[in-house]
């Protein structure tokens, strides 16, 4: 297999009815071909109009240059309120800017060093369950269970075993076989006092969600008021006072901000996971480089350590290429604007779509291949400063961008070291977009236990980081960007 699966496109033209219904079942296969290779279109229905917008030059005017006059589109944020509330992703304005004062110095680069050991717990753990049940597996169950220890470990000093911990993650998994990325108000407009026609379930398990969080937040902050709280994530987000405002998150904030924490920081790194799992099984000699840069490190790491794994950045680096959790980003024009000649009035949906600018034709050298070397050519490099967004970009980049290119590297080497990976013959797994990037039918692996250069067993469960000292030497590395 030289290329990885991709979903199929819809013919250029289709009904408006057909189009609604593809997009809301998948808004992948809901696009045409063209787009792969289209600098903008434009999509028009009775309600408004949509601009998608591949031109790098443009894509930086409306996320890095006037962001203010791009906010983030209301028609979105129907769909995902019942659970994120008025959280850092779906606020704008003076609220937003508050918000992200608030958060953005938990994730400096400082405290990323804090958080490691809490992600190598998880990661040991993670190899640890999967040599208690070796062979065929599930790697986007497998992934959303590990990027949730990940999650709660370092937000709250808590396991996934922890009670309140093992029922959000049960209940978050439900919430996203209910939850569309839109539902119909984003296509109609509605007023505000007509009910959200989500579907069966979804305000409830958003409800149960965001109780079970209510009560970690509220335990957090009598153990605050106390002085009892560990240092972690949680505790310093809500122990910070904006410094223009002086005021801090109280329980119902810090609820709508935990809420996307774990969304954006557990199903988002759970698809990056899962699907870098499926690349590496599916080409085997990257598995092998990989697996070399791991043996290389000691075998209890520590933070510094993570910064030799070049070759599985450049991994991670291309699945998030290939795989962009978050699709595409949707901002609305708060006046006319004009686009490649074309008038955008007021209102209209500008849609950036990372899913197609990081295979876009025009752009990237052979961009359906997986080749994480690309990044050390110059048409790598050039395309990682104009067409790579797997966080966004300008000032509502995520700002776990730094978390997550630290956690999946680490976790692949744990991995990597303990086990090697094949796919299951006949179950290619067929990319969709719900949340995130997910497969239709699941991405079905299976897990060989691993002998170290040494010729000793890896990653025993006696042993559950797969931390055996290998001989050091150094594996096949590619400089990266």
């Amino acid at each position: 297999m030289t290329t990885p699966p991709r979903p199929a496109s819809r013919p250029d033209r289709v009904s408006l009815l057909r189009y609604l219904r593809l997009f809301r079942r998948d808004i992948l296969s809901a696009q045409p071909e063209r787009l792969y290779r289209a600098r903008m279109a434009e999509f028009r229905t009775p309600f408004f109009r949509s601009f998608l917008v591949n031109q790098p030059d443009l894509v930086r005017l409306v996320l890095n240059e006037r962001p203010l006059d791009f906010p983030k589109s209301s028609r979105i944020s129907e769909g995902l309120r019942p659970l994120l509330g008025d959280s850092v992703f779906l606020t704008n304005g003076a609220q937003w800017q508050r918000q992200r004062r608030i958060i953005d110095p938990a994730f400096e680069g400082g405290r990323l060093r804090e958080s490691f050991p809490a992600m190598l717990e998880a990661g040991r753990a993670a190899v640890a369950r999967l040599h208690d049940a070796p062979g065929r597996f599930e790697a986007e169950a497998f992934a959303s269970h590990v990027a949730a220890d990940v999650i709660f470990r370092t937000l709250f000093s808590i396991p996934i075993t922890h009670q309140i911990a093992a029922r959000v993650f049960v209940s978050f998994r439900a919430y996203q076989c209910l939850q569309p990325i839109l539902n119909l108000a984003a296509f109609i407009p509605l007023p505000r006092w007509v009910p959200r026609l989500h579907r069966p379930g979804v305000r409830r398990r958003a409800r149960e969600i965001r109780a079970l969080i209510e009560a970690l937040t509220a335990e957090r902050m009598q153990a605050i008021a106390a002085g009892e709280a560990p240092d972690d994530l949680a505790t310093k987000i809500m122990t910070r006072a904006d410094p223009e405002t002086g005021t801090r998150f109280d329980t119902a904030e810090m609820v709508d901000q935990v809420a996307i924490f774990f969304l954006a920081g557990h199903e988002t790194s759970a698809s990056a996971l899962a699907w870098a799992l499926y690349l590496l099984a599916a080409f085997p000699e990257a598995q092998e480089r990989v697996a070399e840069e791991a043996f290389s490190i000691p075998e209890n790491p520590d933070f510094t350590d993570i910064s030799s794994l070049s070759f599985t950045r450049s991994v991670f680096r291309e699945t998030l290429r290939l795989y962009p959790p978050v699709p595409m980003l949707v901002r609305q024009a708060t006046k006319c604007e004009h686009f490649r000649d074309r008038q955008v009035p007021p209102g209209s949906q500008i849609v950036i779509s990372p899913w197609h600018m990081h295979r876009h034709r025009r752009m990237w050298e052979h961009p359906d291949e997986f080749d994480p070397d690309r990044f050390a050519t110059g048409n790598g490099r050039a395309c990682l400063r104009e067409a790579y967004l797997p966080f966004s970009s300008g000032p509502r980049a995520c700002p776990g961008a730094g978390f997550a290119m630290l956690e999946g590297p680490l976790l692949l080497a744990l991995l990597l070291r303990a086990f090697r990976f094949r796919p299951l013959a006949g179950r290619e797994p067929v990319p969709e977009a719900h949340l995130t990037v997910r497969a239709r039918d699941g991405i079905w692996l299976e897990a060989l236990p691993r002998r170290d250069p040494a010729g000793a067993k890896a990653g025993n469960p006696a042993n559950p980081a797969g931390a055996v000292a290998g001989p050091g030497r150094g594996g096949a590395q590619a400089p990266h960007a």
